[in-house]
């Protein structure tokens, strides 16, 4: 239970005995609590109503009461009809009335007549004027103004039909109990037309709201959670507990909404108390609702991920922020219809100016867009590896107006969408194997034997590599360079770790590096030669024995050139050791 539950009792209890308290001597003073007393008015003077016309009867019978004049107020009352003329000159009668009124409708002074004959148009009798319509448990009941002679000249009063009813309306709209038994002052204090009592039963209905809310979730949680831990899946459970402090404030709105109507407010003041009500509902239940909206699209980015659905992830977090971006101006449409705001008009103000927003945020609606194409292309997806124009890094976001890349020294770079989108953007991450491409360039002494011994070296060492795919690959001797005879080197490695593609790299560079060794000749740098004679760095032994192996293969007929045949091809298939001999990789798979 949340720790200000006593505290609020207390204070519950405490107020409670205060008031009964007080309502005790009031009961003691007189059996009819007195009328609260007139209040002296900030207000500067202003020109008096005019009870000549209907609205300014009304007007002057509402300032009276609101100031406390009763007295006055009740000359506005037709009194001529009652069987028995009250004894205070029908002040009650007065006061009674102004509660009925404030609890039942809102007078439209601008809807009233301002003419002396008043309105002739309502469909009564020409002396006759409607203030408005109660609706009551026996049916409606109209509030009527009538037309008398005061001291030779017309004057508009409350009907007699209209005041022999009002005990009868104050018995169902009245403050009941309420108005014997809390002391007077409560009820001559008064604030935006809300009396003292009232605003105190206010302040303490928040405060058992807000206490009473987290125990009542509390039970709610304890009655379902054990429904909901029988099924077979984890989503209800966490649903549960995403909805846990959203509804303690959709509780304590309700709560508070339903006490209110004990306070017996008045029309305008009810009217504020319950557009507050709802706002708080509908920013609880959104926020319930956002809370839902991450809990399933964590469920969707996890049953993704089980079926190794990888591009449909990044669509998850664009997707939750727009449903979001939706849900709030929902929620924002609907707050202001409970405000009193005309929500259709508003709809139809954005529609015509929606082409000055869209010129105002051009920008951002074409990062936007650009957002939507990325993830509907998905050229790149989060987690990806690539290149963006001219950097190289890992997509760690594509959210609604821009893109964010890792860079390689671990930088953030921020792209806005409308830009990103428009890129030329290599996926490493998604190719299926990396291309091994290079080119060797040997000395200008190779001899023409010696080279044919390095291509057929350099092809047996492809042909025999596990790590190699048999096609497409290539070494062909492609061209004389400004110092150097250059083999192309070209072959695909099936693998999409860089790190392995870097070491099956090493491992064919070191195995040609020992090809050209065997050779007898050397590769190539930028230099300039003085020829004196032969030069001396070649291995000429070496030489010899590559030019008579190369001499014995074309007398069996065995050169291969221009390939090798197809039983050699087989022949020599995964048939070096890999990893190398010696390498601290063997001990690993026990050879």
């Amino acid at each position: 239970m949340d720790h200000r539950t006593p505290t609020s009792a207390a204070a519950l209890a405490v107020a409670a005995a205060l008031i009964a308290s007080l309502g005790g001597v009031a009961r003691a003073q007189t059996p009819e609590a007195p009328l609260p007393q007139a209040r002296e008015s900030a207000a500067g003077p202003e020109a008096p109503p005019d009870p000549t016309v209907p609205r300014g009867a009304v007007k002057e019978f509402l300032e009276d009461c609101r100031e406390g004049r009763y007295a006055a107020a009740a000359r506005l009352l037709d009194l001529r009809e009652l069987a028995e003329r009250p004894a205070d000159g029908g002040a009650r009668l007065a006061w009674k009335l102004k509660v009925v009124l404030d609890r039942t409708m809102r007078v439209q002074l601008s809807r009233l007549g301002d003419r002396p004959e008043g309105d002739l148009d309502d469909g009564l009798a020409p002396e006759l004027d409607r203030v408005g319509t109660i609706r009551t448990a026996a049916g409606d009941v109209d509030v009527l103004l009538r037309r008398i002679v005061v001291d030779g000249r017309p004057s508009w009063r409350f009907a007699p039909d209209t005041v022999a009813q009002i005990p009868a309306l104050y018995d169902e709209f009245g403050y009941g109990e309420l108005g014997q038994v809390l002391p007077e002052v409560l009820f001559r204090v008064a604030f935006l037309d809300v009396l003292l009592w009232q605003w105190i039963g206010l302040l303490l209905l928040v405060l058992a709201a807000f206490a009473a809310a987290p125990l009542l979730v509390w039970i709610l949680n304890r009655v379902v959670r054990p429904i909901a831990a029988r099924t077979s899946t984890t989503l209800d459970e966490r649903l549960l507990d995403a909805a846990l402090r959203p509804a303690r404030g959709l509780a304590a709105a309700l709560l508070f909404g339903a006490g209110a109507g004990a306070l017996r407010l008045s029309v305008g003041a009810y009217a504020v108390v319950g557009a507050v009500v709802k706002i708080v509902v509908i920013l609880s239940f959104t926020w319930l609702l956002f809370r839902w909206a991450d809990v399933l699209g964590e469920r969707i980015r996890e049953r993704l991920e089980e079926h190794g659905r990888r591009g449909a992830i990044s669509v998850v977090p664009l997707g939750r922020r727009t449903l979001k971006v939706v849900l709030l101006g929902l929620a924002v449409l609907a707050a202001l219809q409970n405000m009193g705001f005309h929500v259709t008009g508003i709809l139809a103000g954005l529609g015509i100016g929606g082409l000055a927003v869209a010129l105002a945020a051009q920008k951002s609606l074409e990062n936007l867009f650009g957002g939507i194409t990325l993830v509907l292309d998905q050229p790149l997806r989060v987690g990806d590896f690539g290149k963006f124009g001219d950097r190289v890094g890992t997509v760690e976001d594509i959210g609604l107006r821009s893109s964010r890349i890792r860079t390689l020294d671990r930088t953030i770079v921020t792209i806005p969408n409308a830009e990103f989108s428009q890129m030329q953007l290599e996926n490493y991450t998604r190719r299926d194997r990396i291309w091994l491409h290079t080119t060797l360039g040997l000395r200008y002494e190779t001899t023409p034997d010696q080279l044919r011994h390095v291509l057929a070296g350099l092809r047996r060492v492809l042909l025999s590599h596990p790590r190699i795919d048999p096609e497409p690959q290539r070494v062909r001797f492609v061209g004389f360079g400004a110092y150097s005879l250059d083999l192309e080197v070209f072959a695909y490695v099936p693998t999409r770790d860089f790190n392995e593609f870097l070491e099956v790299k090493e491992d064919l560079f070191l195995r040609f590096m020992d090809v050209v060794a065997e050779s007898g000749t050397g590769f190539a740098f930028p230099s300039q030669t003085t020829y004196l004679g032969r030069d001396a760095g070649l291995d000429l032994d070496r030489q010899k024995k590559a030019e008579e192996e190369v001499r014995a293969w074309r007398e069996r007929g065995e050169l291969p050139f221009p390939g090798y045949p197809d039983e050699a091809k087989r022949a020599m298939d995964d048939s070096l050791d890999w990893p190398p001999l010696g390498s601290s990789a063997r001990r690993g798979d026990g050879r």
